[in-house]
């Protein structure tokens, strides 16, 4: 049972940056494709579209701090914490990276046709942006707390 506790120790360590990587390639990549689909329709500003397209991998740091935050000596006493805190903020990190695929890519669809609402389009990334870092900050203060 020891050994259970301490390998779920482990797993919480390195979860969130292995999800926040999931969840960074597939926003990535749905981005990717509408930045993709823009180039062939318009004829110069290509660069914005790329940019955004690369705003999910943010995720993917967050995890990397996030993990090196956790990072100790994994025993009995500290592993339920480390499991708890690192696959929660991990799946948060995921779906962000998801979500703010999605959002990139509707906002490059959206200003492909219609350049003077590039700004605006991206509000929605955002506040999708703006949550991931919620569960990046907490998870940094809540990692205090977990025995060394």
């Amino acid at each position: 049972m020891d050994s259970m506790i301490m390998s779920l120790g482990w797993l919480g360590m390195y979860a969130p940056l292995a999800l926040g990587a999931v969840g960074s390639m597939f926003g990535c990549a749905r981005a990717g494709m509408a930045a993709c689909g823009a180039l062939v329709e318009i004829e110069s500003g290509y660069g914005r579209f790329i940019a955004i397209a690369a705003m999910p991998s943010s995720q993917a740091i967050f995890g990397v701090v996030v993990t090196m935050v956790l990072r100790r000596d994994i025993n009995i006493a500290n592993s339920p914490g480390i499991f708890g805190l690192g696959i929660l903020t991990g799946i948060a990190l995921m779906l962000s990276g998801l979500a703010q695929g999605s959002t990139c890519a509707s906002a490059i669809n959206a200003s492909k046709s219609k350049l003077d609402i590039f700004g605006i389009s991206l509000a929605p990334a955002a506040l999708v942006e703006g949550f991931a870092v919620f569960a990046f900050v907490f998870a940094l203060v809540l990692s205090a707390g977990i025995p060394k």
